[in-house]
């Protein structure tokens, strides 16, 4: 059934997470295994089995593994199945490595229509709970996670947890000031979203979730594309779309029109408002509507996208009118629609040192993007994150910036040759980082071409989301000495990923095999070492918001090890290390004395606590008592503390108003945001100031003169 010739992609690093986001649709309420799907089984179980870095066999062993990942992809906080269910489900536990071989797959497709049995049992629940009064004066509490909690043993159990949670979350309403009406309806409408939007999977939904189980079970980076996710992550890495140019929300059981994106249709029309609902969508003007009024994100944006001056007929109910009030039908021909948002973009900080004042310019990239396709078509025009870097520095040497800072906080990864060729830009020539593969044979990635676009002080920064490609280029920049390293330490993804198109592999007319990306190989630093597992040391250490413990590598409970191989020769570009102790004492010295640097270390603090919390409490008196000490805590430090956007830690932050981000509304949302993008970024302001200070220790004098300088000072 395979064929033999494997057409290989280019080779992409990316971090992906495990449970990719499926789309629901509105489709058969008891999803199916296809033909297509036991086809696409077998091609992946040869392809991992002859070319993944080190897949396990497919066996009773990895059978159970499979069948625990699974259940965990459909309840990971163990709120619907019952520990009845599971045993039913027993006997697949060891037999699952047979169906996918044989392309018998009725197994996983059963267990999900128990689920949504299970489901639909829960939304019963809440709905009586919702009808009840709570008692918020009695002394109990709610585990927030229930991920290690053993399944539920019975209904009465079952219908314990939802009630402690539905309290919870009535309680945060409720000390946000609303009454118990408010609360009802919003809760309602909350929990019947949620749970109708967790059945509504279709049987390509349900595949992709089981086999990301299989691919999970083998390491944490090997997963499986439906043919839709499959077009969205390229349509990340190319960093463009034919569409209508407008990002879509969902709100009040409408796709509402959230963003107008610039030089797209959508806004060049003028007949599109942020905050207009699409109620319907057709496919030209004499084509009938299909009402998607109800319908999710995903459910609608594969009718908006389509082929290049394609014309899409849309049906709007416009921000300002109510619910019966008048539509207005727009016509758009869909174009190539740019996402600038995701490119590479340059901003300048002044500082000063010592009453010198400096130019930093400051790059932002948030991806390692190459648009491969144009690549083939037109190598001299192609996007790619290289191409927009070296623009923006020929633009900052024209300004005459001092020196350039790489932003790459979460930045997850992308594509292998630009982390080389970026690299290329700063260091001229050499190599950049070795590629092991399963038999332990060695490839160096080298800088293809010789040529630096910036010479001048480098500073990197990352935190615990950059990944992949962005751990590439920070750790070749720090073994070659070229430039300091600031942040936190990286994710800790070490290994080489290609995607492998299986409808290309198999040559099928149109898409419904959809992709693999697999695990081919693990790459290591110039010095030897892999960031596998451990991800890059900064030189300077900056405070996180982010939860380390379970967010990164080594959360994973199948990664693979950190290890090193031999280094490669390589010729050193400065000597950053000599200056690391000044840096450091300036920095210390420096943010001692700044109070929202402190106070972002303090919120840090706070999280790393409230995170450790196994229980919350949910009476009302010490609910209110804990909030009106932080909100006191807040006020001393002369401002309040910003929210960590962490949905179950919320309730104990201040300023949390119990609500969703779609069920506030879209002005406060927007002006939220818009507030948040102006404050002020202590810890890029930081390293800015770090970066000026290396300015001023190249320029005057060796750097342990001035530590003992700066330590004898008052």
């Amino acid at each position: 059934m395979m064929r033999r010739r494997l057409y290989w992609l280019n080779w992409f690093l990316t971090f992906l997470a495990a449970g990719l986001f499926l789309a629901p649709t509105a489709f058969a309420e008891s999803p199916r295994p296809t033909q297509a799907h036991a086809e696409a089984a077998i091609t992946a179980v040869h392809l991992l089995s002859r070319y993944h870095y080190q897949a396990p066999p497919l066996d009773r062993m990895l059978s159970a593994q499979i069948f625990d990942r699974y259940l965990k992809a459909l309840d990971p906080a163990h709120l619907f199945f019952l520990q009845s269910d599971i045993r039913d489900f027993s006997y697949t536990r060891t037999t699952l490595d047979d169906a996918i071989l044989e392309g018998q797959l009725e197994a996983p497709f059963l267990i999900f229509n128990r689920y949504t049995e299970r489901v639909k049992k829960v939304r019963g629940i809440v709905q009586e709970l919702l009808a009840n009064k709570f008692d918020f004066t009695a002394d109990e509490s709610f585990a927030p996670d229930r991920s290690e909690a053993p399944w539920v043993a019975s209904d009465d159990e079952l219908r314990e947890i939802w009630r402690k949670r539905i309290k919870n979350d009535w309680l945060r309403l409720r000390l946000a000031g609303n009454d118990d009406n408010t609360i009802r309806r919003t809760l309602d409408k909350r929990y019947k979203h949620a749970l109708d939007r967790s059945i509504k999977l279709n049987s390509d939904d349900v595949f992709q979730i089981f086999m990301n189980a299989w691919a999970g079970a083998l390491e944490p980076h090997t997963n499986y594309l439906g043919p839709r996710a499959a077009e969205d992550f390229a349509i990340s890495m190319k960093l463009s779309l034919v569409g209508i140019g407008a990002v879509l929300q969902e709100r009040n059981d409408y796709v509402i029109v959230r963003e107008l994106i610039p030089g797209g249709p959508a806004l060049r029309s003028g007949k599109i408002k942020v905050g207009d609902r699409i109620v319907g969508v057709a496919q030209g003007e004499k084509a009938a509507m299909i009402d998607v009024t109800g319908w999710q994100v995903d459910e609608v944006v594969p009718l908006i996208r389509g082929k290049h001056n394609s014309i899409v007929v849309l049906d709007i109910l416009p921000a300002d009118a109510l619910a019966d009030g008048a539509h207005r039908r727009v016509a758009l021909a869909r174009d190539t629609v740019r996402l600038e948002n995701q490119a590479a973009s340059g901003s300048i900080r002044e500082i000063r040192d010592n009453g010198q004042l400096r130019k930093i310019g400051v790059i932002k990239l948030p991806s390692f993007y190459q648009d491969t396709e144009a690549r083939r078509k037109a190598p001299a025009q192609f996007r790619s994150a290289t191409r927009d870097v070296t623009r923006i520095i020929e633009e900052f040497k024209r300004d005459k910036i001092d020196g350039l800072l790489i932003d790459l906080r979460d930045n997850a990864g992308g594509s292998l040759d630009e982390a080389v060729s970026l690299t290329g830009l700063f260091i001229g020539s050499g190599p950049v980082v070795i590629q092991q593969n399963s038999q332990g044979q060695t490839r160096v990635e080298r800088v293809p071409t010789a040529g630096m676009a910036w010479e001048g002080p480098l500073g990197v920064l990352i935190n615990r989301a950059s990944a992949s490609a962005s751990e590439i280029f920070a750790a070749a920049i720090q073994d070659y000495g070229r430039g300091v390293v600031i942040g936190e330490d990286s994710f800790g993804k070490g290994t080489v990923q290609t995607l492998i198109d299986l409808d290309e592999l198999e040559r099928a007319p149109q898409r419904r095999y959809g992709e693999l990306k697999m695990t081919v190989a693990q790459f290591f630093r110039v010095s030897g070492g892999t960031t596998q597992l451990r991800g890059v040391k900064p030189d300077i250490i900056l405070p996180s918001l982010i939860d380390s413990k379970n967010f990164g590598e080594s959360a994973y409970d199948n990664a693979l090890p950190w290890t090193r191989i031999a280094p490669v020769e390589f010729r050193s570009a400065g000597n950053i290390a000599s200056l690391l102790p000044a840096l450091a004492l300036r920095h210390e010295q420096r943010t001692a004395q700044d109070k929202d640097f402190l106070q972002y270390k303090e919120k840090a603090a706070e999280l790393k606590v409230l995170r450790e919390a196994k229980a919350i409490s949910l009476k009302e008196s010490i609910r209110r008592t804990e909030r009106d000490r932080m909100e006191a805590r807040a006020k001393a430090r002369g401002k309040n503390a910003e929210p960590s956007g962490d949905e179950e830690l919320a309730s104990e932050e201040v300023g949390d108003d119990g609500l969703l981000a779609n069920e506030r509304s879209l002005s406060n949302e927007l002006a939220t945001e818009k507030a948040r993008k102006a404050a002020r970024d202590v810890l890029l302001e930081e390293s800015a100031n770090i970066l000026g200070d290396m300015i001023g220790l190249l320029r005057g004098g060796s750097s342990s003169e001035i530590v003992r300088r700066e330590k004898q000072q008052p």
